[in-house]
């Protein structure tokens, strides 16, 4: 599966890196932070799949994103619950995911008007340990998104980037 990911900056690792001793009681912890901007599917030819995708995102601008705070998905339509998150708000991102849902199809339940951009923590845990997360406070992460990854979901490596102009 290939996708479109948003790199998070090095705050927001930092982040995840502090509450960690929090989420070890879930199935799978996330040790790499990106936000899942669209998914793209699967390539016979992952050129090609490369340039439709920087030919979507011509033009778009680098936007403004911020962690807000920690949230979950109690029953998240794939894979294990819940899914605890750093929610990420962003109207640009979320501009450029509408763009990218023009040239790709659409996941339904995950993408188009389901899409929540977020980081992902962890899952698999339990629902009580989730809320608690969730009523943590924590303090906002703000950035400039000025490029994106093309992501090769099978070996987990950026395999290009989009430079957002400023």
């Amino acid at each position: 599966m290939y996708s479109v990911n948003v790199p998070v900056p090095g705050r927001v690792r930092q982040l995840a890196d502090r509450l960690y001793p929090e989420l070890v009681g879930f199935e799978t912890v996330r040790e790499d932070h990106s936000c899942l901007l669209k998914r793209l599917g699967e390539a016979d030819h992952v050129a090609q799949l490369q340039h439709r995708a920087h030919r979507a995102l011509e033009g778009a601008p680098a936007v403004e994103a911020e962690i807000t705070g920690i949230d979950y998905f109690a029953d998240p339509p794939l894979g294990s619950a819940p899914v605890v998150y750093l929610a990420v708000e962003s109207p640009g991102l979320e501009g450029i995911h509408a763009d990218l849902t023009e040239a790709f199809e659409v996941v339904e339940g995950l993408e188009g008007a389901d899409y929540i951009p977020h980081v992902t923590l962890a899952r698999g845990g339990d629902i009580e340990t989730a809320r608690r997360l969730a009523d943590r406070e924590i303090e906002p992460v703000r950035w400039t998104v000025s490029e994106l990854e093309f992501w090769d979901g099978t070996y987990k490596l950026p395999v290009s980037r989009v430079s957002l102009p400023s």
